[in-house]
C-alpha cells in the first residue's frame, strides 16, 4: 500500500462528512464511479453526499443511488449543496482533473476548506487535491475506484466488499469508457477487474441494456436524422463531422445526454480517422472528438478548443458562434493532414 493510500486510510478511520462530485454533463463513468465509491464509504460509517454540477442523461437514472444525487444547477439545489460542501471534512473529485470541469460548482469546491481527494485517469491534472489516485493507464475512473477499494480491504473476499448495486455502478463506468470493451484502453487488468466484480452475481447484460438499449423513440429518430442529414465526410482529411444547432435539438426535444455517443458513428465510416460533433446549446458550443490509432484528438482539442481528455477521446468548448467554430475546425485540418493520412 503506497503512502498516499496509507494516509487516506488513516484519515478515513474516523467518521467523516464526505462530498463526492464529478465533471459537468456526467457520463456513466463519472456517475458510476462516484456512486460506487459513495456506497463503499457509507458502509464504512461515513456521511456521504453526491453532487453533480449539471443534469445527467435519462439512461443513467437507473443507477443505484441516483435518487439521492443532488444537481447543483437545479433550482433550489445550489444553496443546499453549498451548505453541504461548507460542512464537509473531505471532498472527493472523481473523473476530472481540472476544477473548471465543474462549471459553476468549481469555485465553490476550490474555496472549500475541506481537503480534497482526486481519483482520475485524465492527462495533466491540476494539483488542487491533498491526495491523488491518478493513473492515465486506467481505462476508467471506476476501474481506479475498484482497485482502491481492493487495496484498502486487502485479503477480504470480493463478495464481502462489493454488493450487486456497487458492482453495477462500477461495471457501468468501465463498460462505457471502454466502448463495451472494444477500445484500445482495454487491458488484462480491465478484464480481471470486471471478472472479480461479476462474482457478486450482477447481470452484466442488464447493465448494458439499460444504458444502450433504453432510448425513447424520439432519440432514435433524432439519430436517424443526424446520420442521414448531418454527417459530413472529408475523405482528403480522413475526417467526419456533424453539426447540431440549438434549433435542431429543440425540434427533436433532445434532452441532456441524448447526444452522447453520436460522435462515434463518424468513425464507422470507411477510412475515417477523426470524428467531431459540434453541439450548440445554452449559449456555447460543445465539441466531442474521437479518433483511432496514433492520431491524438486531445492535441486538437487542447490547442484550439480549450479542451482536453484522452488521446482518442476528447472534448472542448467555445463561445464562438456555431458557424465560426466549424470554420475554425475546417481551417486547422490542413495542419493535421499528414498525420491523419499516415494512420494505419
Amino acid at each position: 500500500m503506497n503512502q498516499t493510500i496509507e494516509e487516506l486510510v488513516a484519515f478515513l478511520s474516523t467518521p467523516q462528512k464526505i462530498i463526492i462530485t464529478m465533471h459537468r454533463d456526467p457520463d456513466a463513468d463519472a456517475l458510476g464511479s462516484s456512486l460506487g465509491w459513495a456506497s463503499y464509504l457509507s458502509k464504512k460509517g461515513h456521511t456521504v453526499t453526491v453532487i453533480s454540477p449539471t443534469d445527467y442523461a435519462a439512461n443513467l437514472c437507473w443507477l443505484p443511488g441516483m435518487s439521492e444525487v443532488m444537481v447543483y444547477e437545479k433550482a433550489g439545489e445550489s444553496g443546499k449543496a453549498k451548505r453541504k460542501i461548507e460542512e464537509a471534512t473531505l471532498i472527493c473529485c472523481l473523473d476530472f482533473s481540472a476544477l473548471s470541469r465543474l462549471k459553476d460548482l468549481g469555485k465553490v469546491v476550490q474555496n472549500a476548506k475541506a481537503p480534497k481527494l482526486m481519483i482520475d485517469h485524465h492527462l495533466e491534472p491540476e494539483h488542487f487535491a491533498k491526495w491523488m489516485i491518478w493513473d492515465t493507464g486506467a481505462a476508467a475512473t471506476a476501474q481506479l475506484v475498484y482497485a482502491l477499494i481492493k487495496e484498502i480491504e486487502g485479503d477480504v473476499p470480493t463478495t464481502d466488499i462489493f454488493d450487486i448495486p456497487m458492482a453495477e455502478c462500477l461495471y457501468a463506468g468501465i463498460m462505457t469508457d471502454t466502448g463495451s470493451f472494444r477500445h484500445g484502453n482495454v487491458t488484462p487488468a480491465v478484464h480481471l477487474a470486471v471478472a472479480d466484480l461479476m462474482l457478486t452475481g450482477f447481470d452484466s447484460s442488464r447493465v448494458h441494456r439499460l444504458i444502450y438499449d433504453n432510448s425513447p423513440l424520439s432519440r432514435l429518430q433524432f439519430l436517424g436524422y443526424v446520420l442521414s442529414q448531418k454527417l459530413i465526410v472529408l475523405p482528403e482529411y480522413r475526417t467526419a463531422y456533424m453539426v447540431l444547432t440549438e434549433a435542431e435539438l429543440i425540434r427533436f426535444n433532445s434532452s441532456a445526454g441524448e447526444t452522447e455517443g453520436i460522435v462515434n458513428y463518424g468513425l464507422q465510416v470507411e477510412n475515417v480517422v477523426m470524428s467531431a460533433l459540434f453541439i450548440e446549446r445554452k449559449g456555447e458550443i460543445k465539441i466531442s472528438f474521437r479518433s483511432v490509432g496514433a492520431f491524438s484528438v486531445r492535441d486538437v482539442s487542447s490547442t484550439y478548443f480549450s479542451g482536453g481528455g484522452h488521446k482518442n477521446a476528447s472534448g472542448g468548448r467555445t463561445e464562438l458562434s456555431i458557424n465560426d467554430t466549424v470554420d475554425l475546425f475546417l481551417s486547422i485540418l490542413p495542419k493535421y493532414k499528414e498525420e491523419l493520412l499516415k494512420v494505419d
